[in-house]
């Protein structure tokens, strides 16, 4: 922005011999054409109100029939790929998305617009996409631990694929450690996604029994300030069962 100052310099003149002279009257000053037609000055416009931003401590709540999923997030280790969520969120990007694949013992995945659409055959395939265009984030691998209750973002063979779908470990999956992006954890509501990947399954897109055969929805997703005592995410998993060889791609 800059700045522009004016400084008007003002001429004094005195004259000694005014003795008996009687002063004659100043003329009245008559304003120019130009001068009358000049518009008065417009009053200033009030700045634009910013959006405003997530406040640190945020949580997201996932709210299903079965309970709701609370997520903390790690901005520390993943700062792109919380943005993207919480973004998301706000959006109400994820409000009718069902949880599309369930694999006990291993993690339920989730996230797909198009698990919005009737036709199952597409459901695992979808992706954030504007003007037509898929919305990636850049992989941001860490050294947080795949363990139970940990959210990570589901991607395809491209590192850098990760756009909206993510997953819930329900169980230890450290194989996934260093190959996808850990970026929040469940600190409550673990018992609603145990229910979730314990729901009964049909063959699903990826060739496994995997899709459930009544999908879950994200009824709706909300960011709100973090609870005062959090509950610890980890519990005892179910009976324990040996991680799939399957990955959580989309």
């Amino acid at each position: 922005m800059k700045r522009l100052v004016l400084a008007g310099l003002a001429g004094l003149l005195v004259t000694a011999t005014l003795l008996a002279q009687t002063p004659k009257p100043a003329p009245s000053a008559k304003p120019s054409a130009k001068a009358a037609a000049k518009p008065a000055t417009k009053p200033a416009a009030a700045p634009k109100a910013k959006p405003a931003e997530t406040p640190a401590n945020s949580v997201a709540v996932l709210q299903t029939k079965l309970g709701k999923i609370v997520i903390k997030f790690f901005p520390e280790k993943a700062p792109n790929h919380v943005k993207n969520f919480q973004t998301l969120v706000k959006s109400g990007f994820y409000n009718g998305t069902k949880f599309h694949r369930v694999i006990p013992g291993f993690m339920i995945q989730g996230g797909d617009p198009n698990t919005k659409k009737p036709d199952e055959s597409v459901w695992g395939q979808g992706d954030h996409e504007v003007n037509g265009k898929p919305v990636n984030v850049k992989a941001e691998f860490n050294d947080i631990h795949h363990a139970r209750g940990i959210v990570s973002m589901a991607r395809a063979s491209d590192p850098n694929s990760a756009s909206c779908q993510f997953f819930i470990c329900v169980a230890d999956a450290g194989f996934l450690d260093g190959k996808y992006t850990v970026f929040g954890e469940v600190i409550e509501g673990m018992d609603v996604v145990d229910k979730i990947v314990g729901a009964p399954t049909k063959m699903g897109g990826d060739g496994a029994q995997s899709l459930p055969l009544s999908p879950v929805a994200i009824d709706k997703a909300v960011l709100q300030a973090a609870p005062a005592v959090a509950t610890p995410a980890a519990q005892p998993a179910p009976a324990a069962t040996p991680a799939p060889a399957a990955t959580p791609e989309k």
